[in-house]
């Protein structure tokens, strides 16, 4: 029994980064935390991602990250394979 229990957490730690590699941010439905996962978004522009698809709407494209105030092309291009809108 405990050797099942030895080989089942070995293999939750080998899968559990190879399965957060492959998962994207959806700019729809992340909150503020999960946003602050990207490359350069901090709290302020989490939060600003947060408040602009409130007034706005959902991201219909990656690149309508951009008309969030203080993002630009190269903070998408530093996120553009690990954020999702559908």
């Amino acid at each position: 029994m405990k050797a099942l229990r030895v080989i089942t957490l070995i293999g939750a730690l080998v899968l559990m980064p190879i399965l957060a590699f492959g998962a994207k941010i959806n700019l729809n439905k992340a909150g503020v935390q999960t946003l602050q996962q990207l490359d350069g978004i901090g709290p302020s522009k989490a939060q600003a991602i947060v408040d602009y698809r409130e007034h706005n709407g959902r991201f219909q494209a990656l690149t309508d990250l951009t008309k969030v105030r203080g993002i630009g092309e190269q903070t998408l291009d530093a996120n553009r394979d690990r954020i999702a809108v559908q």
